[in-house]
């Protein structure tokens, strides 16, 4: 059964790249991108090619996106939430180190 047309499902709003869009509760963030038509997620950082779902089950690291300010966060086993705001990741993080390196 998809659960994306279920009459019951409740509704949740989240923001891709500052776009409102509309997801069920209890779809993943790939999910809810896929739904909404999205299919790249981000882009390679040496080639610069379209990256996207893959294997659909955080073995690899195709979907990853920004979420909340957190980069590199796997979409294909993450939740949507309620206002969630979720970002291509489109290169490296920001290395967030001490002095210490810690």
């Amino acid at each position: 059964m998809n659960t994306f047309s279920h009459p019951i499902s409740e509704e949740v709003t989240f923001y891709f790249n500052g776009d409102l869009l509309n997801a069920k509760k209890g779809q993943t963030i790939a999910a809810a991108l896929m739904a909404n038509k999205i299919k790249q997620f981000g882009k390679s950082r040496k080639l610069q090619q379209s990256r996207g779902l893959f294997c659909a089950n955080g073995r690899c690291c195709s979907c990853f996106v920004s979420v909340n300010g957190l980069d590199h966060v796997l979409s294909c086993i993450t939740l949507v939430e309620e206002d969630m705001k979720v970002a291509s990741n489109d290169g490296d993080p920001d290395i967030r180190r001490g002095k210490n390196g810690d």
